[in-house]
C-alpha cells in the first residue's frame, strides 16, 4: 500500500539510494572514496545549453524526497521521465517547482528571506530547495537538469532519495506543468493546466503574482476546476485568497490595512516581496502561495482543466480585469499514457528578475 509517508513501525523489505554529485549514480557504496575532511565532488557544473542527467535507474522503485542548491532560478530547467516515455511528466524551472518563483528577491516586506514549510514543499535560506512528493515508477526514472542561460556556466547541488520496492500495477504517476501569462489578458481566465488526459487526481498548485497596478485589491479572482468535459466548472472557489486558504485580500482589506504572510502544512501566502509598508496597494509588489490538496485530492476519471479570473477591485470603477504577471505550476498525479505538456517559454520569456 502507497501512503504519503511510510509507516515507520512496521519493517519493510525496501533498500533505500540516493543521487547525488559525490555519489552520482546512486549505488551502493558508490559514495565518495576520500579522506574523513576531504570534500571530493560536492557540486556539478553544468555549460550554457548542456543537459546533465542527475538520475537514471530502474525500478520498481518510488522517490521519496528531492534537495536542490546552488543556481536555482528560471534558466535551470528540472525534467523527469517516468518508464522510458519520450516527454517528460514533470518540466518547470527550479524555483518555480519548488514553489519559489521569484528566486531573485530574496528580501521579504519584512526584511527576512522568504521561506516555509509544508507538508510537500521546503523553501529554506537561502535557496535550499526540498520537496517530499511521493513518486513511484514501475520501470524506469530519467531526471535531468538544463541550463538555458545563454551565457553563463552555473553550477548545482543536490541529493535524491528514495526506496527499491514492490509496487502495485495501478500506481498514479506525479507530474507538474509550469505556465505563465506576463501580463495576464484581460479577456479571459489565467489558465493553471488544460489538456490532462487519463484517470488520476490534482494535488497542487503553486503561484507567483507581480502585479502591475498600485490601484485596488488584486485577489478577487475565483479558481474554477472543470472534471471529465465539463462546460461549467464542477468546483468553484470564491476569490484568489480564499483558494490559498486566506481571507480578506490575506488581511489587507481588514483595519490593520497590511498583507499578513502565513504558511502550513496544506495552504500559505508566505512571501509579500517589494512592498512599501506605507503604500497599502503598492505597484510592483510580489507574492508567493501554494494549497497541496493532500486532504482533499481532486479526483478525474479523464479529464482535467483549471483556470483563475484576473481580476481587482478599484473604488471608483467596481471589479476589473488586471493585467498582473502570473506564474505557477500545477502538480497531479495521473495514470500512463498523457498528454505532452505545454512548451516552455524561452529563457528571455521567464526572465523574472
Amino acid at each position: 500500500m502507497i501512503g504519503y509517508f511510510e509507516d515507520v513501525t512496521r519493517i519493510s523489505n525496501a533498500t533505500s539510494f540516493a543521487f547525488s554529485p559525490e555519489n552520482p549514480d546512486g549505488r551502493r557504496g558508490g559514495g565518495t572514496q576520500g579522506g574523513p575532511h576531504d570534500k571530493l565532488n560536492a557540486w556539478r557544473e553544468i555549460a550554457p545549453g548542456e543537459t546533465i542527467t542527475l538520475m537514471d535507474m530502474d525500478g520498481p522503485a518510488m522517490l521519496e524526497s528531492m534537495w536542490f542548491g546552488g543556481n536555482n532560478g528560471w534558466n535551470m530547467i528540472l525534467r523527469i521521465y517516468w518508464d522510458g516515455c519520450e516527454n517528460p511528466s514533470v518540466e518547470a524551472p527550479l524555483s518555480a517547482f519548488f514553489a519559489y518563483p521569484f528566486h531573485s528577491n530574496v528580501t521579504d516586506m519584512n526584511g527576512n528571506y522568504p521561506s516555509f514549510s509544508s507538508a510537500a514543499v521546503m523553501a529554506a535560506p537561502c535557496r535550499g530547495f526540498n520537496c517530499y512528493w511521493q513518486m513511484p515508477f514501475l520501470r524506469h526514472c530519467r531526471i535531468t537538469l538544463e541550463n538555458r542561460h545563454p551565457h553563463n556556466t552555473l553550477w548545482t547541488y543536490y541529493i535524491i532519495t528514495g526506496k527499491k520496492c514492490e509496487l502495485p500495477d495501478n500506481i498514479a504517476y506525479f507530474h507538474a506543468s509550469y505556465r505563465q501569462a506576463r501580463p495576464t489578458l484581460s479577456d479571459r481566465e489565467y489558465v493553471i493546466i488544460d489538456g490532462v488526459r487519463g484517470k488520476g487526481h490534482f494535488v497542487g498548485l503553486s503561484l507567483g503574482v507581480n502585479v502591475n497596478s498600485n490601484n485596488g485589491c488584486w485577489v478577487e479572482g475565483e479558481v474554477k476546476m472543470f472534471i471529465d468535459g465539463d462546460k461549467y466548472p464542477s468546483i468553484n472557489y470564491t476569490g484568489t485568497e480564499d483558494y490559498f486558504c486566506g481571507s480578506y485580500c490575506f488581511g489587507n482589506d481588514e483595519a490593520n490595512g497590511r498583507y499578513q504572510q502565513y504558511g502550513g502544512l496544506y495552504a500559505g501566502m508566505y512571501a509579500v516581496l517589494g512592498t512599501d509598508k506605507s503604500v497599502r496597494y503598492n505597484v510592483q509588489s510580489r507574492y508567493m502561495a501554494y494549497r497541496w490538496h493532500l486532504p482533499d485530492p481532486i479526483h478525474f476519471e479523464e479529464s482535467f482543466r483549471m483556470t483563475i479570473q484576473t481580476l481587482r477591485t478599484i473604488p471608483a470603477y467596481g471589479m476589473v480585469a488586471s493585467r498582473d504577471d502570473y506564474i505557477s505550476v500545477a502538480y497531479w498525479y495521473q495514470t500512463l499514457p498523457f498528454e505532452p505538456l505545454k512548451p516552455l517559454p524561452s529563457d528571455a520569456e521567464m526572465d523574472l528578475t
